[in-house]
């Protein structure tokens, strides 16, 4: 994939006028799809990524420049026109020296590839998937299940010396079962996934999350509408941790601090949530959908405490914002593929376990609301104001779980639900999904244990 010549003359050609660091990272990846639709297999495609992306710093400016064409004359022209945009002054007879080309430990060992994998076994796994989900009722109208595997090879070379190369394969299964009743219609959703190849499926019982998905769409079918109103909340674990990922994570991710775009700036050792919460950044958890062995710019992957009893302690920190911060960088650079220039983004991102037994979080919150499942929402990191809507909601009553509801929706700012909870649970559980930013699409993981929000306003039926 790399040709350690031609990468160190475009490396030169790209300080040929003035840049003060270079940087190439090349990427071959295969994409493979394939979808059922009622049964039947509905789509298969095949993708394939492969290209480089040259980028040059000159101070605190960066400029990115990528191909599709990773032959020496191709970098060497996409390496002239980054030198180009940031020209100051010419440098010449520059020389770089690579050091040896290492690859990154893996600590994620994979043991069926996807290429080994044949279409027969994935398409029986999404089959059973598919009946799994429709025998679970008669109002189950449609289900949809989807399965993907990628499997990337990439390398970063600098100008620094580094010359490090990675391969990183990942698999994952979706499955959306549809309730329909009297022209109403509820979605449930399970998507587990790895940093890893087939041997996920004997970790998951994929015809058991596809129930899980069935019984949520049903659920929501017969629930009657959420009363709004400001009152306790509690969230559930896995999927849950969204909204410390959305409201919060994003505003420790140094792409918003280093430009003064977010609520967290500054507050490196101040107290931005209550005692209970200590919050994470964790790359190097093994086979976890969002984890790395190293990130996009060559550094090794690690475990980032970002808040601890509440004080915040970290950000997450990539090499150019790093600059601007005057901080180091924590391993924190992902990209989507070679056509994004990286910043700094979440990896598996979750609120640590507490000391709490979750019956008595419940027992003890009066009446409230029990979000079992939360959906979709959005945020401004800036101010970290939300709006999240509950995918599978309870109320509680006097402390015990009363009825289902649906169309509940939790409106807050992050720094004030933070501030506001009051019970952490013993059970933490991860949840995979995609988290889109300036770098693209990366994998991610969000969690928690089960959560109370001491207050919190909920949207719903006036």
């Amino acid at each position: 994939m790399i040709d350690r010549n031609a990468a160190t003359r475009a490396l030169e050609c790209a300080l040929s006028k003035g840049g003060d660091f270079a940087e190439i990272f090349f990427e071959d990846a295969l994409t493979n799809n394939l979808s059922l639709i009622g049964g039947q297999m509905d789509a298969a495609t095949t993708l394939r990524s492969h290209g480089a992306g040259i980028r040059v710093y000159r101070g605190l400016n960066s400029v990115y420049v990528h191909t599709s064409d990773t032959s020496e004359a191709a970098l060497l022209k996409a390496a002239r026109q980054a030198a180009d945009a940031v020209a100051q002054n010419q440098r010449p007879g520059l020389s770089i020296a690579l050091a040896a080309q290492t690859q990154a430990a893996n600590i994620h060992p994979l043991r069926l590839a996807p290429e080994a994998t044949p279409g027969a076994r994935k398409a029986e796994l999404m089959r059973a998937a598919y009946h799994a989900a429709k025998d679970e009722g008669a109002a189950v109208s449609q289900v949809q299940v989807s399965l993907v595997d990628a499997d990337q090879h990439i390398a970063v070379v600098n100008s620094e010396g580094l010359l490090r190369t990675d391969r990183r394969t990942r698999t994952r299964i979706a499955i959306h079962a549809v309730a329909s009743s009297g022209g109403e219609n509820q979605v449930g959703a399970e998507a587990p996934g790895a940093l890893g190849g087939y041997e996920l499926f004997e970790a998951v019982d994929v015809e058991a999350r596809a129930r899980m998905a069935a019984r949520t769409a049903l659920t929501m079918l017969s629930a009657e509408e959420c009363p709004a109103g400001e009152m306790p909340v509690v969230i559930d674990g896995a999927f849950g941790g969204v909204i410390f990922h959305e409201a919060c994570g994003h505003s420790l991710e140094a792409t918003a601090v280093a430009i003064n775009a977010s609520e967290m700036c500054g507050k490196i050792g101040q107290k931005v949530a209550s005692d209970v919460v200590t919050a994470i950044d964790d790359g190097t958890i093994p086979g976890a959908w969002g984890s790395i062995n190293m990130d996009d710019e060559g550094m090794d992957t690690n475990r980032l405490v970002l808040i601890e009893n509440g004080i915040l302690k970290n950000y997450m920190i990539d090499r150019l914002n790093g600059r601007r911060m005057g901080m180091a960088p924590t391993g924190s650079a992902r990209r989507q593929s070679y056509a994004f220039e990286p910043t700094s983004r979440m990896r598996n991102t979750f609120i640590a376990a507490g000391s709490t037994p979750d019956e008595e979080i419940i027992r003890t919150m009066g009446n409230g609301l029990y979000a079992a499942k939360m959906g979709g929402g959005s945020v401004n990191p800036v101010t970290g104001e939300f709006n999240f809507a509950v995918g599978e909601g309870y109320l509680v009553k006097d402390g015990k779980i009363d009825r289902p509801v649906r169309g509940a929706t939790l409106v807050g700012k992050g720094t004030e639900v933070l501030m506001r909870i009051d019970r952490v649970g013993r059970d933490l559980r991860l949840a995979e999904g995609m988290c889109g930013s300036l770098s693209g699409s990366v994998p991610v993981c969000v969690g928690q244990p089960m959560i109370r929000v001491s207050r919190m306003t909920v949207g719903g039926r006036k």
